[in-house]
């Protein structure tokens, strides 16, 4: 049995102790009241098959004489209606830095993007993801200067830190300073800056900031925002002496913000995003009721490419059949590729040091880069692959054809589709994009190099080509999608069976609504006779309606990926 949700003063008395606590749950219930008597709480519909979202930039299709948003809205339309059913569009805020994770003013729609009315309409029509960014701020916002100005309450806002305080626990995401040097009004302050000078921390031991968030949150709502996106928030609460990371009061603090999304919009999906060790990220669903719905699965993307680098499918395999989710409420928010990079941490533990060092020199062969971070030791070791995931599965020492290369890139996004979970996709996956080494050597990010922005006319002419790599990679993962969505067995809280049928094979026999789907991948680039057990006899497939009589046998050629159902 899991327990219900605990009552918002529970999680601000465990946070800020019986007066403080008192104090914040009484201005909180008012700010809830406010809310709800401008926007009565109607619960939202269940997550199912057709759920999948797509992941991009406000400004990723531009058209002239146009806000980006409209551009957005009308690609959707055209090209995603009946695939997707959400859109989590990436920051959309004033910003300084990060393209968009440097937040200016969390309350307005970047002008250069277009309007909160542009905003709505995507809402209007998509299950729309928002980013709450909110571990910390751009240096630029409003609170951080009232802080360098030593106006009250901002004093109160981040965390100053004396710089000779032993930092060493503290775990580090990125290869640079953990503390950045301010001129105040006070004089040289030290400021905490867990991912780099312009993006200042939050001080959520302060309960003001809390309840700043949870404006912010409800602010989102009245716009339309139906997920709920938490970015960084492994770093949330600090603590000197500890690792800084994961903290009981992190969690203590979805936990709050999940009770208030619950009163304010029932349904309402809390989405945590924990580039971490698996393990870890797991941590995030908490008892299966009380911390986040969905958890990004941040070892797929590593695990996926280790297994069509090498041809060999008994990490991946191994790994998906021990998947478990501690209740039917929650599930995986399934991706590959991202505005970020392939996370190394997440498969630590799950493939060797030499396995990951293989595949960053593959990928670094490929043309992609490599980010890192510091260690407690004054070592640096790598996190992130930037790179496009395409090009991360080319074959850099032999003569890929295009054929291959796209059956190779297919069936990683194939699996990525029929995992147990919700599916993420980010665009430039979708649209068969290659990276962008230009980008990122002119902006001097690693990331830019897969962030490359286009004009919607010039998209719009290689989709609907037969004969354009955008348009065969487009119809192929479209036609997919459309068949999940048709299938109830692709529940996302439904059950999955990995089938050890070949050790360069992917099997998954998903369950749900009475029905069941047989989804068969060959991740080498050759052919694979797969060995089948116990779901012998009459199927349909998926993608063209054929019946198909099973047996004990199933050849598959090279990257050819098979969904059957019955």
């Amino acid at each position: 049995m899991h327990s219900p949700i605990l009552p918002i003063l529970d999680h601000l008395v465990f946070l800020y102790g019986a007066e403080e606590g008192r104090k914040a749950a009484a201005a909180l219930e008012e700010k809830l009241a406010r809310y709800a008597a401008a926007h009565p709480p109607a619960p939202l519909p269940p997550l199912g098959p057709a759920d999948a979202l797509l992941i991009t930039y406000g400004d990723q299709f531009r058209q002239p004489g146009q806000a980006p948003l409209r551009s957005l809205l009308a690609f959707c339309d055209e090209f995603l209606a009946g695939c997707v059913s959400g859109v989590h569009i990436l920051p959309f805020f004033p910003y300084s830095s990060d393209d968009g994770f440097s937040v200016i003013d969390y309350t307005q729609v970047d002008p250069l993007l277009g309007t909160w009315a542009d905003v709505e309409a995507i809402a209007a029509r998509y299950r729309l993801m928002v980013d709450a960014v909110l571990n910390h701020c751009s240096s630029r916002h409003a609170w951080f200067q009232g802080f360098l100005d030593g106006r009250p309450p901002y004093t109160g806002y981040f965390i100053t830190v004396d710089p000779s305080s032993d930092l060493s626990s503290v775990v580090r995401p990125r290869a640079l300073p953990l503390l950045t040097p301010y001129a105040t009004a006070q004089g040289a302050r030290h400021v905490w800056t867990t991912f780099s000078a312009d993006q200042v921390d939050l001080n959520y031991a302060n309960p003001a900031v809390m309840l700043e968030l949870v404006d912010i949150l409800l602010e989102y709502l009245a716009h339309g925002a139906r997920v709920i996106r938490m970015d960084a928030i492994a770093y949330l609460w600090k603590r000197i002496g500890t690792p800084c990371i994961h903290l009981p009061q992190t969690h203590r603090a979805v936990q709050l913000l999940r009770a208030v999304l619950e009163r304010a919009a029932p349904g309402t999906v809390l989405i945590t995003e924990t580039n971490v060790p698996h393990a870890d990220n797991l941590s995030y669903f908490g008892d299966g009721s009380n911390e986040a719905r969905l958890v990004y699965n941040f070892a797929l993307p590593p695990l996926t490419l280790h297994a069509l680098q090498t041809g060999d499918a008994r990490v991946l395999s191994e790994w998906a059949a021990g998947l478990r989710l501690p209740s039917r409420e929650v599930t995986f928010f399934n991706f590959l590729a991202s505005h970020d990079g392939i996370g190394l941490n997440p498969a630590r533990g799950l493939l060797t040091d030499a396995q990951i060092e293989q595949m960053i020199a593959r990928v670094q062969r490929a043309g992609g880069l490599v980010s890192h971070k510091s260690n407690p030791d004054g070592t640096q070791s790598a996190y992130e692959l930037n790179v496009n995931y395409f090009d991360a599965l080319l074959e850099p020492e032999h003569a890929d054809s295009p054929a291959l290369a796209e059956a190779r890139f297919l069936a990683a996004q194939a699996v990525m589709l029929a995992l147990q979970g919700v599916p993420g996709i980010y665009v430039h996956s979708l649209i068969g994009s290659r990276g962008w080494p230009e980008g990122a050597a002119a902006s001097r990010q690693k990331r830019t190099i897969n962030r490359q922005k286009f004009a919607l006319d010039a998209i719009r002419a290689e989709l609907r080509s037969p004969n354009t790599r955008r348009g065969r990679i487009y119809r192929r993962m479209t036609a997919w999608l459309k068949a999940r969505a048709a299938c109830p067995a692709f529940d996302p809280f439904g059950s999955q069976r990995v089938l050890n049928a070949h050790p360069g094979a992917l099997v998954l026999l998903r369950e749900g609504n009475g029905a069941q789907a047989l989804c068969c991948f060959n991740l080498q680039a050759g052919p694979a006779v797969l060995r089948l057990e116990g779901v012998q006899g009459r199927w349909r497939s998926l993608e063209d309606g054929r019946p198909v009589e099973l047996g004990s046998r199933l050849e598959l050629g090279a990257y050819e990926v098979l969904w059957l159902e019955r």
